[in-house]
């Protein structure tokens, strides 16, 4: 097994090498034989079967280029020479075995690297770590949890037809520093589980938790790869929180890095005095951060990074990873005009193959900023594989709409438009993420255009408009607030604007958008085939209003969104299909901060064909800045009259739990 494991590993092909390499406690029982003298004279001697149990670490290392290797650590006075590591085969693998270790003791790797200075390096496959400013890998015995998620993961699937509504998470700041301290993993989960499951999101994505130095690169530049961020707790306390999820219905992702890691001198850089992890080509060697960059045409590269993520899926119970920066892997820095990169493309499809075929139930998602085709194409037609690729077009097109005074939207109606030229050749996922309220970006709703209550209304327009487009959704921790202040890793969410009736009425609004999002089919089911989605009114860029319908079997939901101050009593939306509708939702409700301009009661489609040739029309009442969604509820009544009554959000909750969407 050892032997395959190795080759897998140098050939680019292993998504198991955690097993192998690192720091391993071993227990094994062994018979040891007791020869005692015969209870006569002349007797034979009695021989005692005595089975012991004995406990010893092994420790493997690949390092090629590396001489005089040996273990430091606090068991032996981080002396170098006391437990030496010998290189057992060719391909440059070094163990050692130690006995009478246990768990948190830290330790390094010393040795002579190719430049002929000794070094000491932390294990690049730890599964525990020191916690900054302190560099050392840490011992820790990874298996033996007790999980109680096993109804969860056998009905979970990668939710193609399932609502799916995310979360994005910065652990240390969603809370925030208790007592001067971050809280645990556990801790988190206290508050947090009620929370999501409250505001009706299916997920959660946490940024990056694999260990990394510097708080501020956001776990971004990690020194350990297979090593849980020492700043909320250790491996188990991770897999509690998830666990906890896992039975409170929540789905998990992880946002993992593939293109580049820190270059703290301890970690992966020049590992073994080569450039064994990243590129040796100085053009390529860097990022545009600063960081070295993962030559990803190495297989054993390769085979390093594929594990990582797989040991993430495989010990922790992650439903889905994010991979950052795909475009950086596609294109030589990001850059389509300096070409493809061959060696990062096969990587990816080899990630993206072989996690799926272990794990059938499990997201693969890219985040791409490029125009690279077939992201989430199939290997077998060409693609590279991920089950979603985010829509960052959308999201720059869109923010640049809601910034524009109303007077020049007109002029900018395509923005609007645009995304469904283009939207069903991807499964796209539509993010409002952590990246757009930093570094001066200014948050979600001080990017919209202009005062106080204007900005309040258009963010209401906003969130309404990204439910109702095709796509599964994600939010950044805090979009729910309305917060003008920009998000900062060292601090907590601004949580007292909940007690601002006109901040917590966007925490309402995504609340219930979540729960029409997880209750009608016609959101969720299928999203990203074209034949459930409808434009009603798409050239209307003089009055900058929008309509388009989506339907899926009974489930059929007409949207329509006003993006100008201007008002109307009696406007009129082309339909496709007469009969009744109901307003289900409506953004200038008084529980969403807005004036009440609502439709109420179910409404009935006139006898005239209606704006851009539609053979029939809706009349209603159309708010400043509204964004509405209208329910076909069945066909005219033959009474003229019909009762008028406002539909409670409430009674749309799903009837099963948050994550659960009932079976179509």
């Amino acid at each position: 097994m050892a032997y395959g494991l190795v080759y897998d590993y140098l050939i680019g092909q292993s998504i198991e090498a955690y097993k192998y390499f690192g720091a391993h406690f071993v227990r094994e029982e062994v018979e040891e034989i007791e020869e005692l003298p015969p209870l006569k004279k002349g007797g034979k001697p009695i021989i005692n079967r005595i089975k012991k149990h004995k406990e010893y670490t092994v420790f493997r290392l690949y390092a090629p280029l590396a001489h005089d290797v040996s273990v430091i650590g606090e068991w032996n006075n981080w002396e170098a020479g006391v437990h030496n590591m010998f290189r057992i085969d060719e391909a440059g693998i070094w163990e050692a075995i130690i006995p009478g270790l246990v768990n948190y003791q830290s330790y390094k790797y010393h040795f002579r690297n190719a430049h002929g200075i000794y070094v000491d390096k932390a294990d690049p496959f730890a599964f525990f770590s020191e916690l900054r400013p302190n560099t050392c890998s840490r011992l820790f015995d990874i298996e033996g949890f007790m999980w109680h998620d096993a109804p969860y993961l056998k009905d979970r699937d990668r939710n193609f037809n399932r609502p799916m509504s995310i979360y994005e998470v910065h652990l240390g700041s969603w809370k925030g520093l208790v007592d001067g301290r971050h809280i645990s993993y556990e801790e988190i989960a206290d508050y947090l589980i009620p929370y999501v499951r409250e505001n009706g999101f299916t997920h959660v994505e946490i940024m990056p938790i694999t260990q990394y130095p510097f708080d501020g690169s956001w776990g971004y530049q990690a020194t350990g790869f297979f090593s849980v961020d020492s700043r909320y707790g250790n491996p188990f306390q991770l897999m509690s929180f998830i666990d906890r999820m896992h039975q409170a219905g929540i789905g998990v992702i992880l946002d993992f890095v593939v293109v580049h890691f820190a270059s703290d001198v301890y970690g992966l850089i020049e590992f073994d005095g080569s450039r064994m992890y990243e590129y040796s080509d100085p053009q390529n060697t860097f990022s545009q951060w600063g960081s070295p960059q993962f030559d990803l045409g190495k297989d054993p590269v390769r085979s390093f990074l594929m594990s990582a993520v797989h040991y993430f899926i495989d010990y922790f119970h992650f439903d889905g990873i994010r991979i950052d920066a795909v475009s950086n892997s596609l294109f030589w820095d990001g850059n389509k005009t300096r070409g493809e990169n061959t060696g990062g493309v096969e990587f990816l499809k080899r990630l993206t193959k072989k996690i799926h075929e272990r794990h059938k139930d499990v997201m693969m998602i890219a985040e791409d900023s490029s125009d690279y085709s077939g992201v989430t194409k199939p290997l077998e037609y060409g693609g590279i594989g991920f089950d979603y690729k985010w829509d960052l077009g959308w999201m720059n097109d869109t923010l640049k709409y809601y910034a524009k005074d109303p007077v020049y939207k007109k002029y900018e109606h395509n923005k609007l438009t645009f995304s469904m030229h283009y939207f069903f050749s991807e499964n796209f996922l539509l993010p409002l993420s952590h990246d757009e309220v930093v570094h001066g970006k200014g948050t979600i709703i001080n990017k919209m255009w202009g005062d106080y209550d204007t900005k309040f209304a258009l963010i209401r327009n906003l969130l309404s408009y990204q439910f109702a487009h095709p796509g599964k959704k994600l939010n950044f921790m805090g979009n729910e607030l309305a917060s003008f202040d920009e998000w900062n890793e060292q601090r907590s969410l601004p949580w007292v604007l909940k007690t601002f009736p006109k901040h917590d009425s966007i925490t309402r609004l995504i609340r219930d958008l979540n729960r029409i999002y997880a209750y009608e089919p016609a959101m969720h089911f299928e999203e990203h085939n074209p034949h459930h989605f409808n434009w009603l009114m798409v050239d209307n860029a003089e009055q900058s209003v929008f309509a388009f319908e989506r339907r899926v079997g009974p489930s059929h939901l007409v949207f329509v969104f006003n993006m100008t101050p201007n008002y109307y009593d009696n406007y009129q939306v082309g339909l496709s299909r007469p009969g009744q509708y109901q307003e289900i939702f409506n953004s200038d409700k008084d529980v969403y901060g807005g004036w009440n301009q609502y439709n109420g009661g179910a409404l009935e489609t006139n006898d005239w064909s209606g704006p851009e040739n539609r053979p029939t029309s809706l009349t209603i009442k159309l708010a400043s800045y509204g964004a509405m969604i209208f329910k076909y509820i069945g066909p005219k009544s033959s009474m003229g009259a019909i009762e008028e009554k406002e539909v409670d959000i409430s009674s749309l909750a799903p009837k099963k739990k948050v994550g659960r969407p009932r079976k179509n």
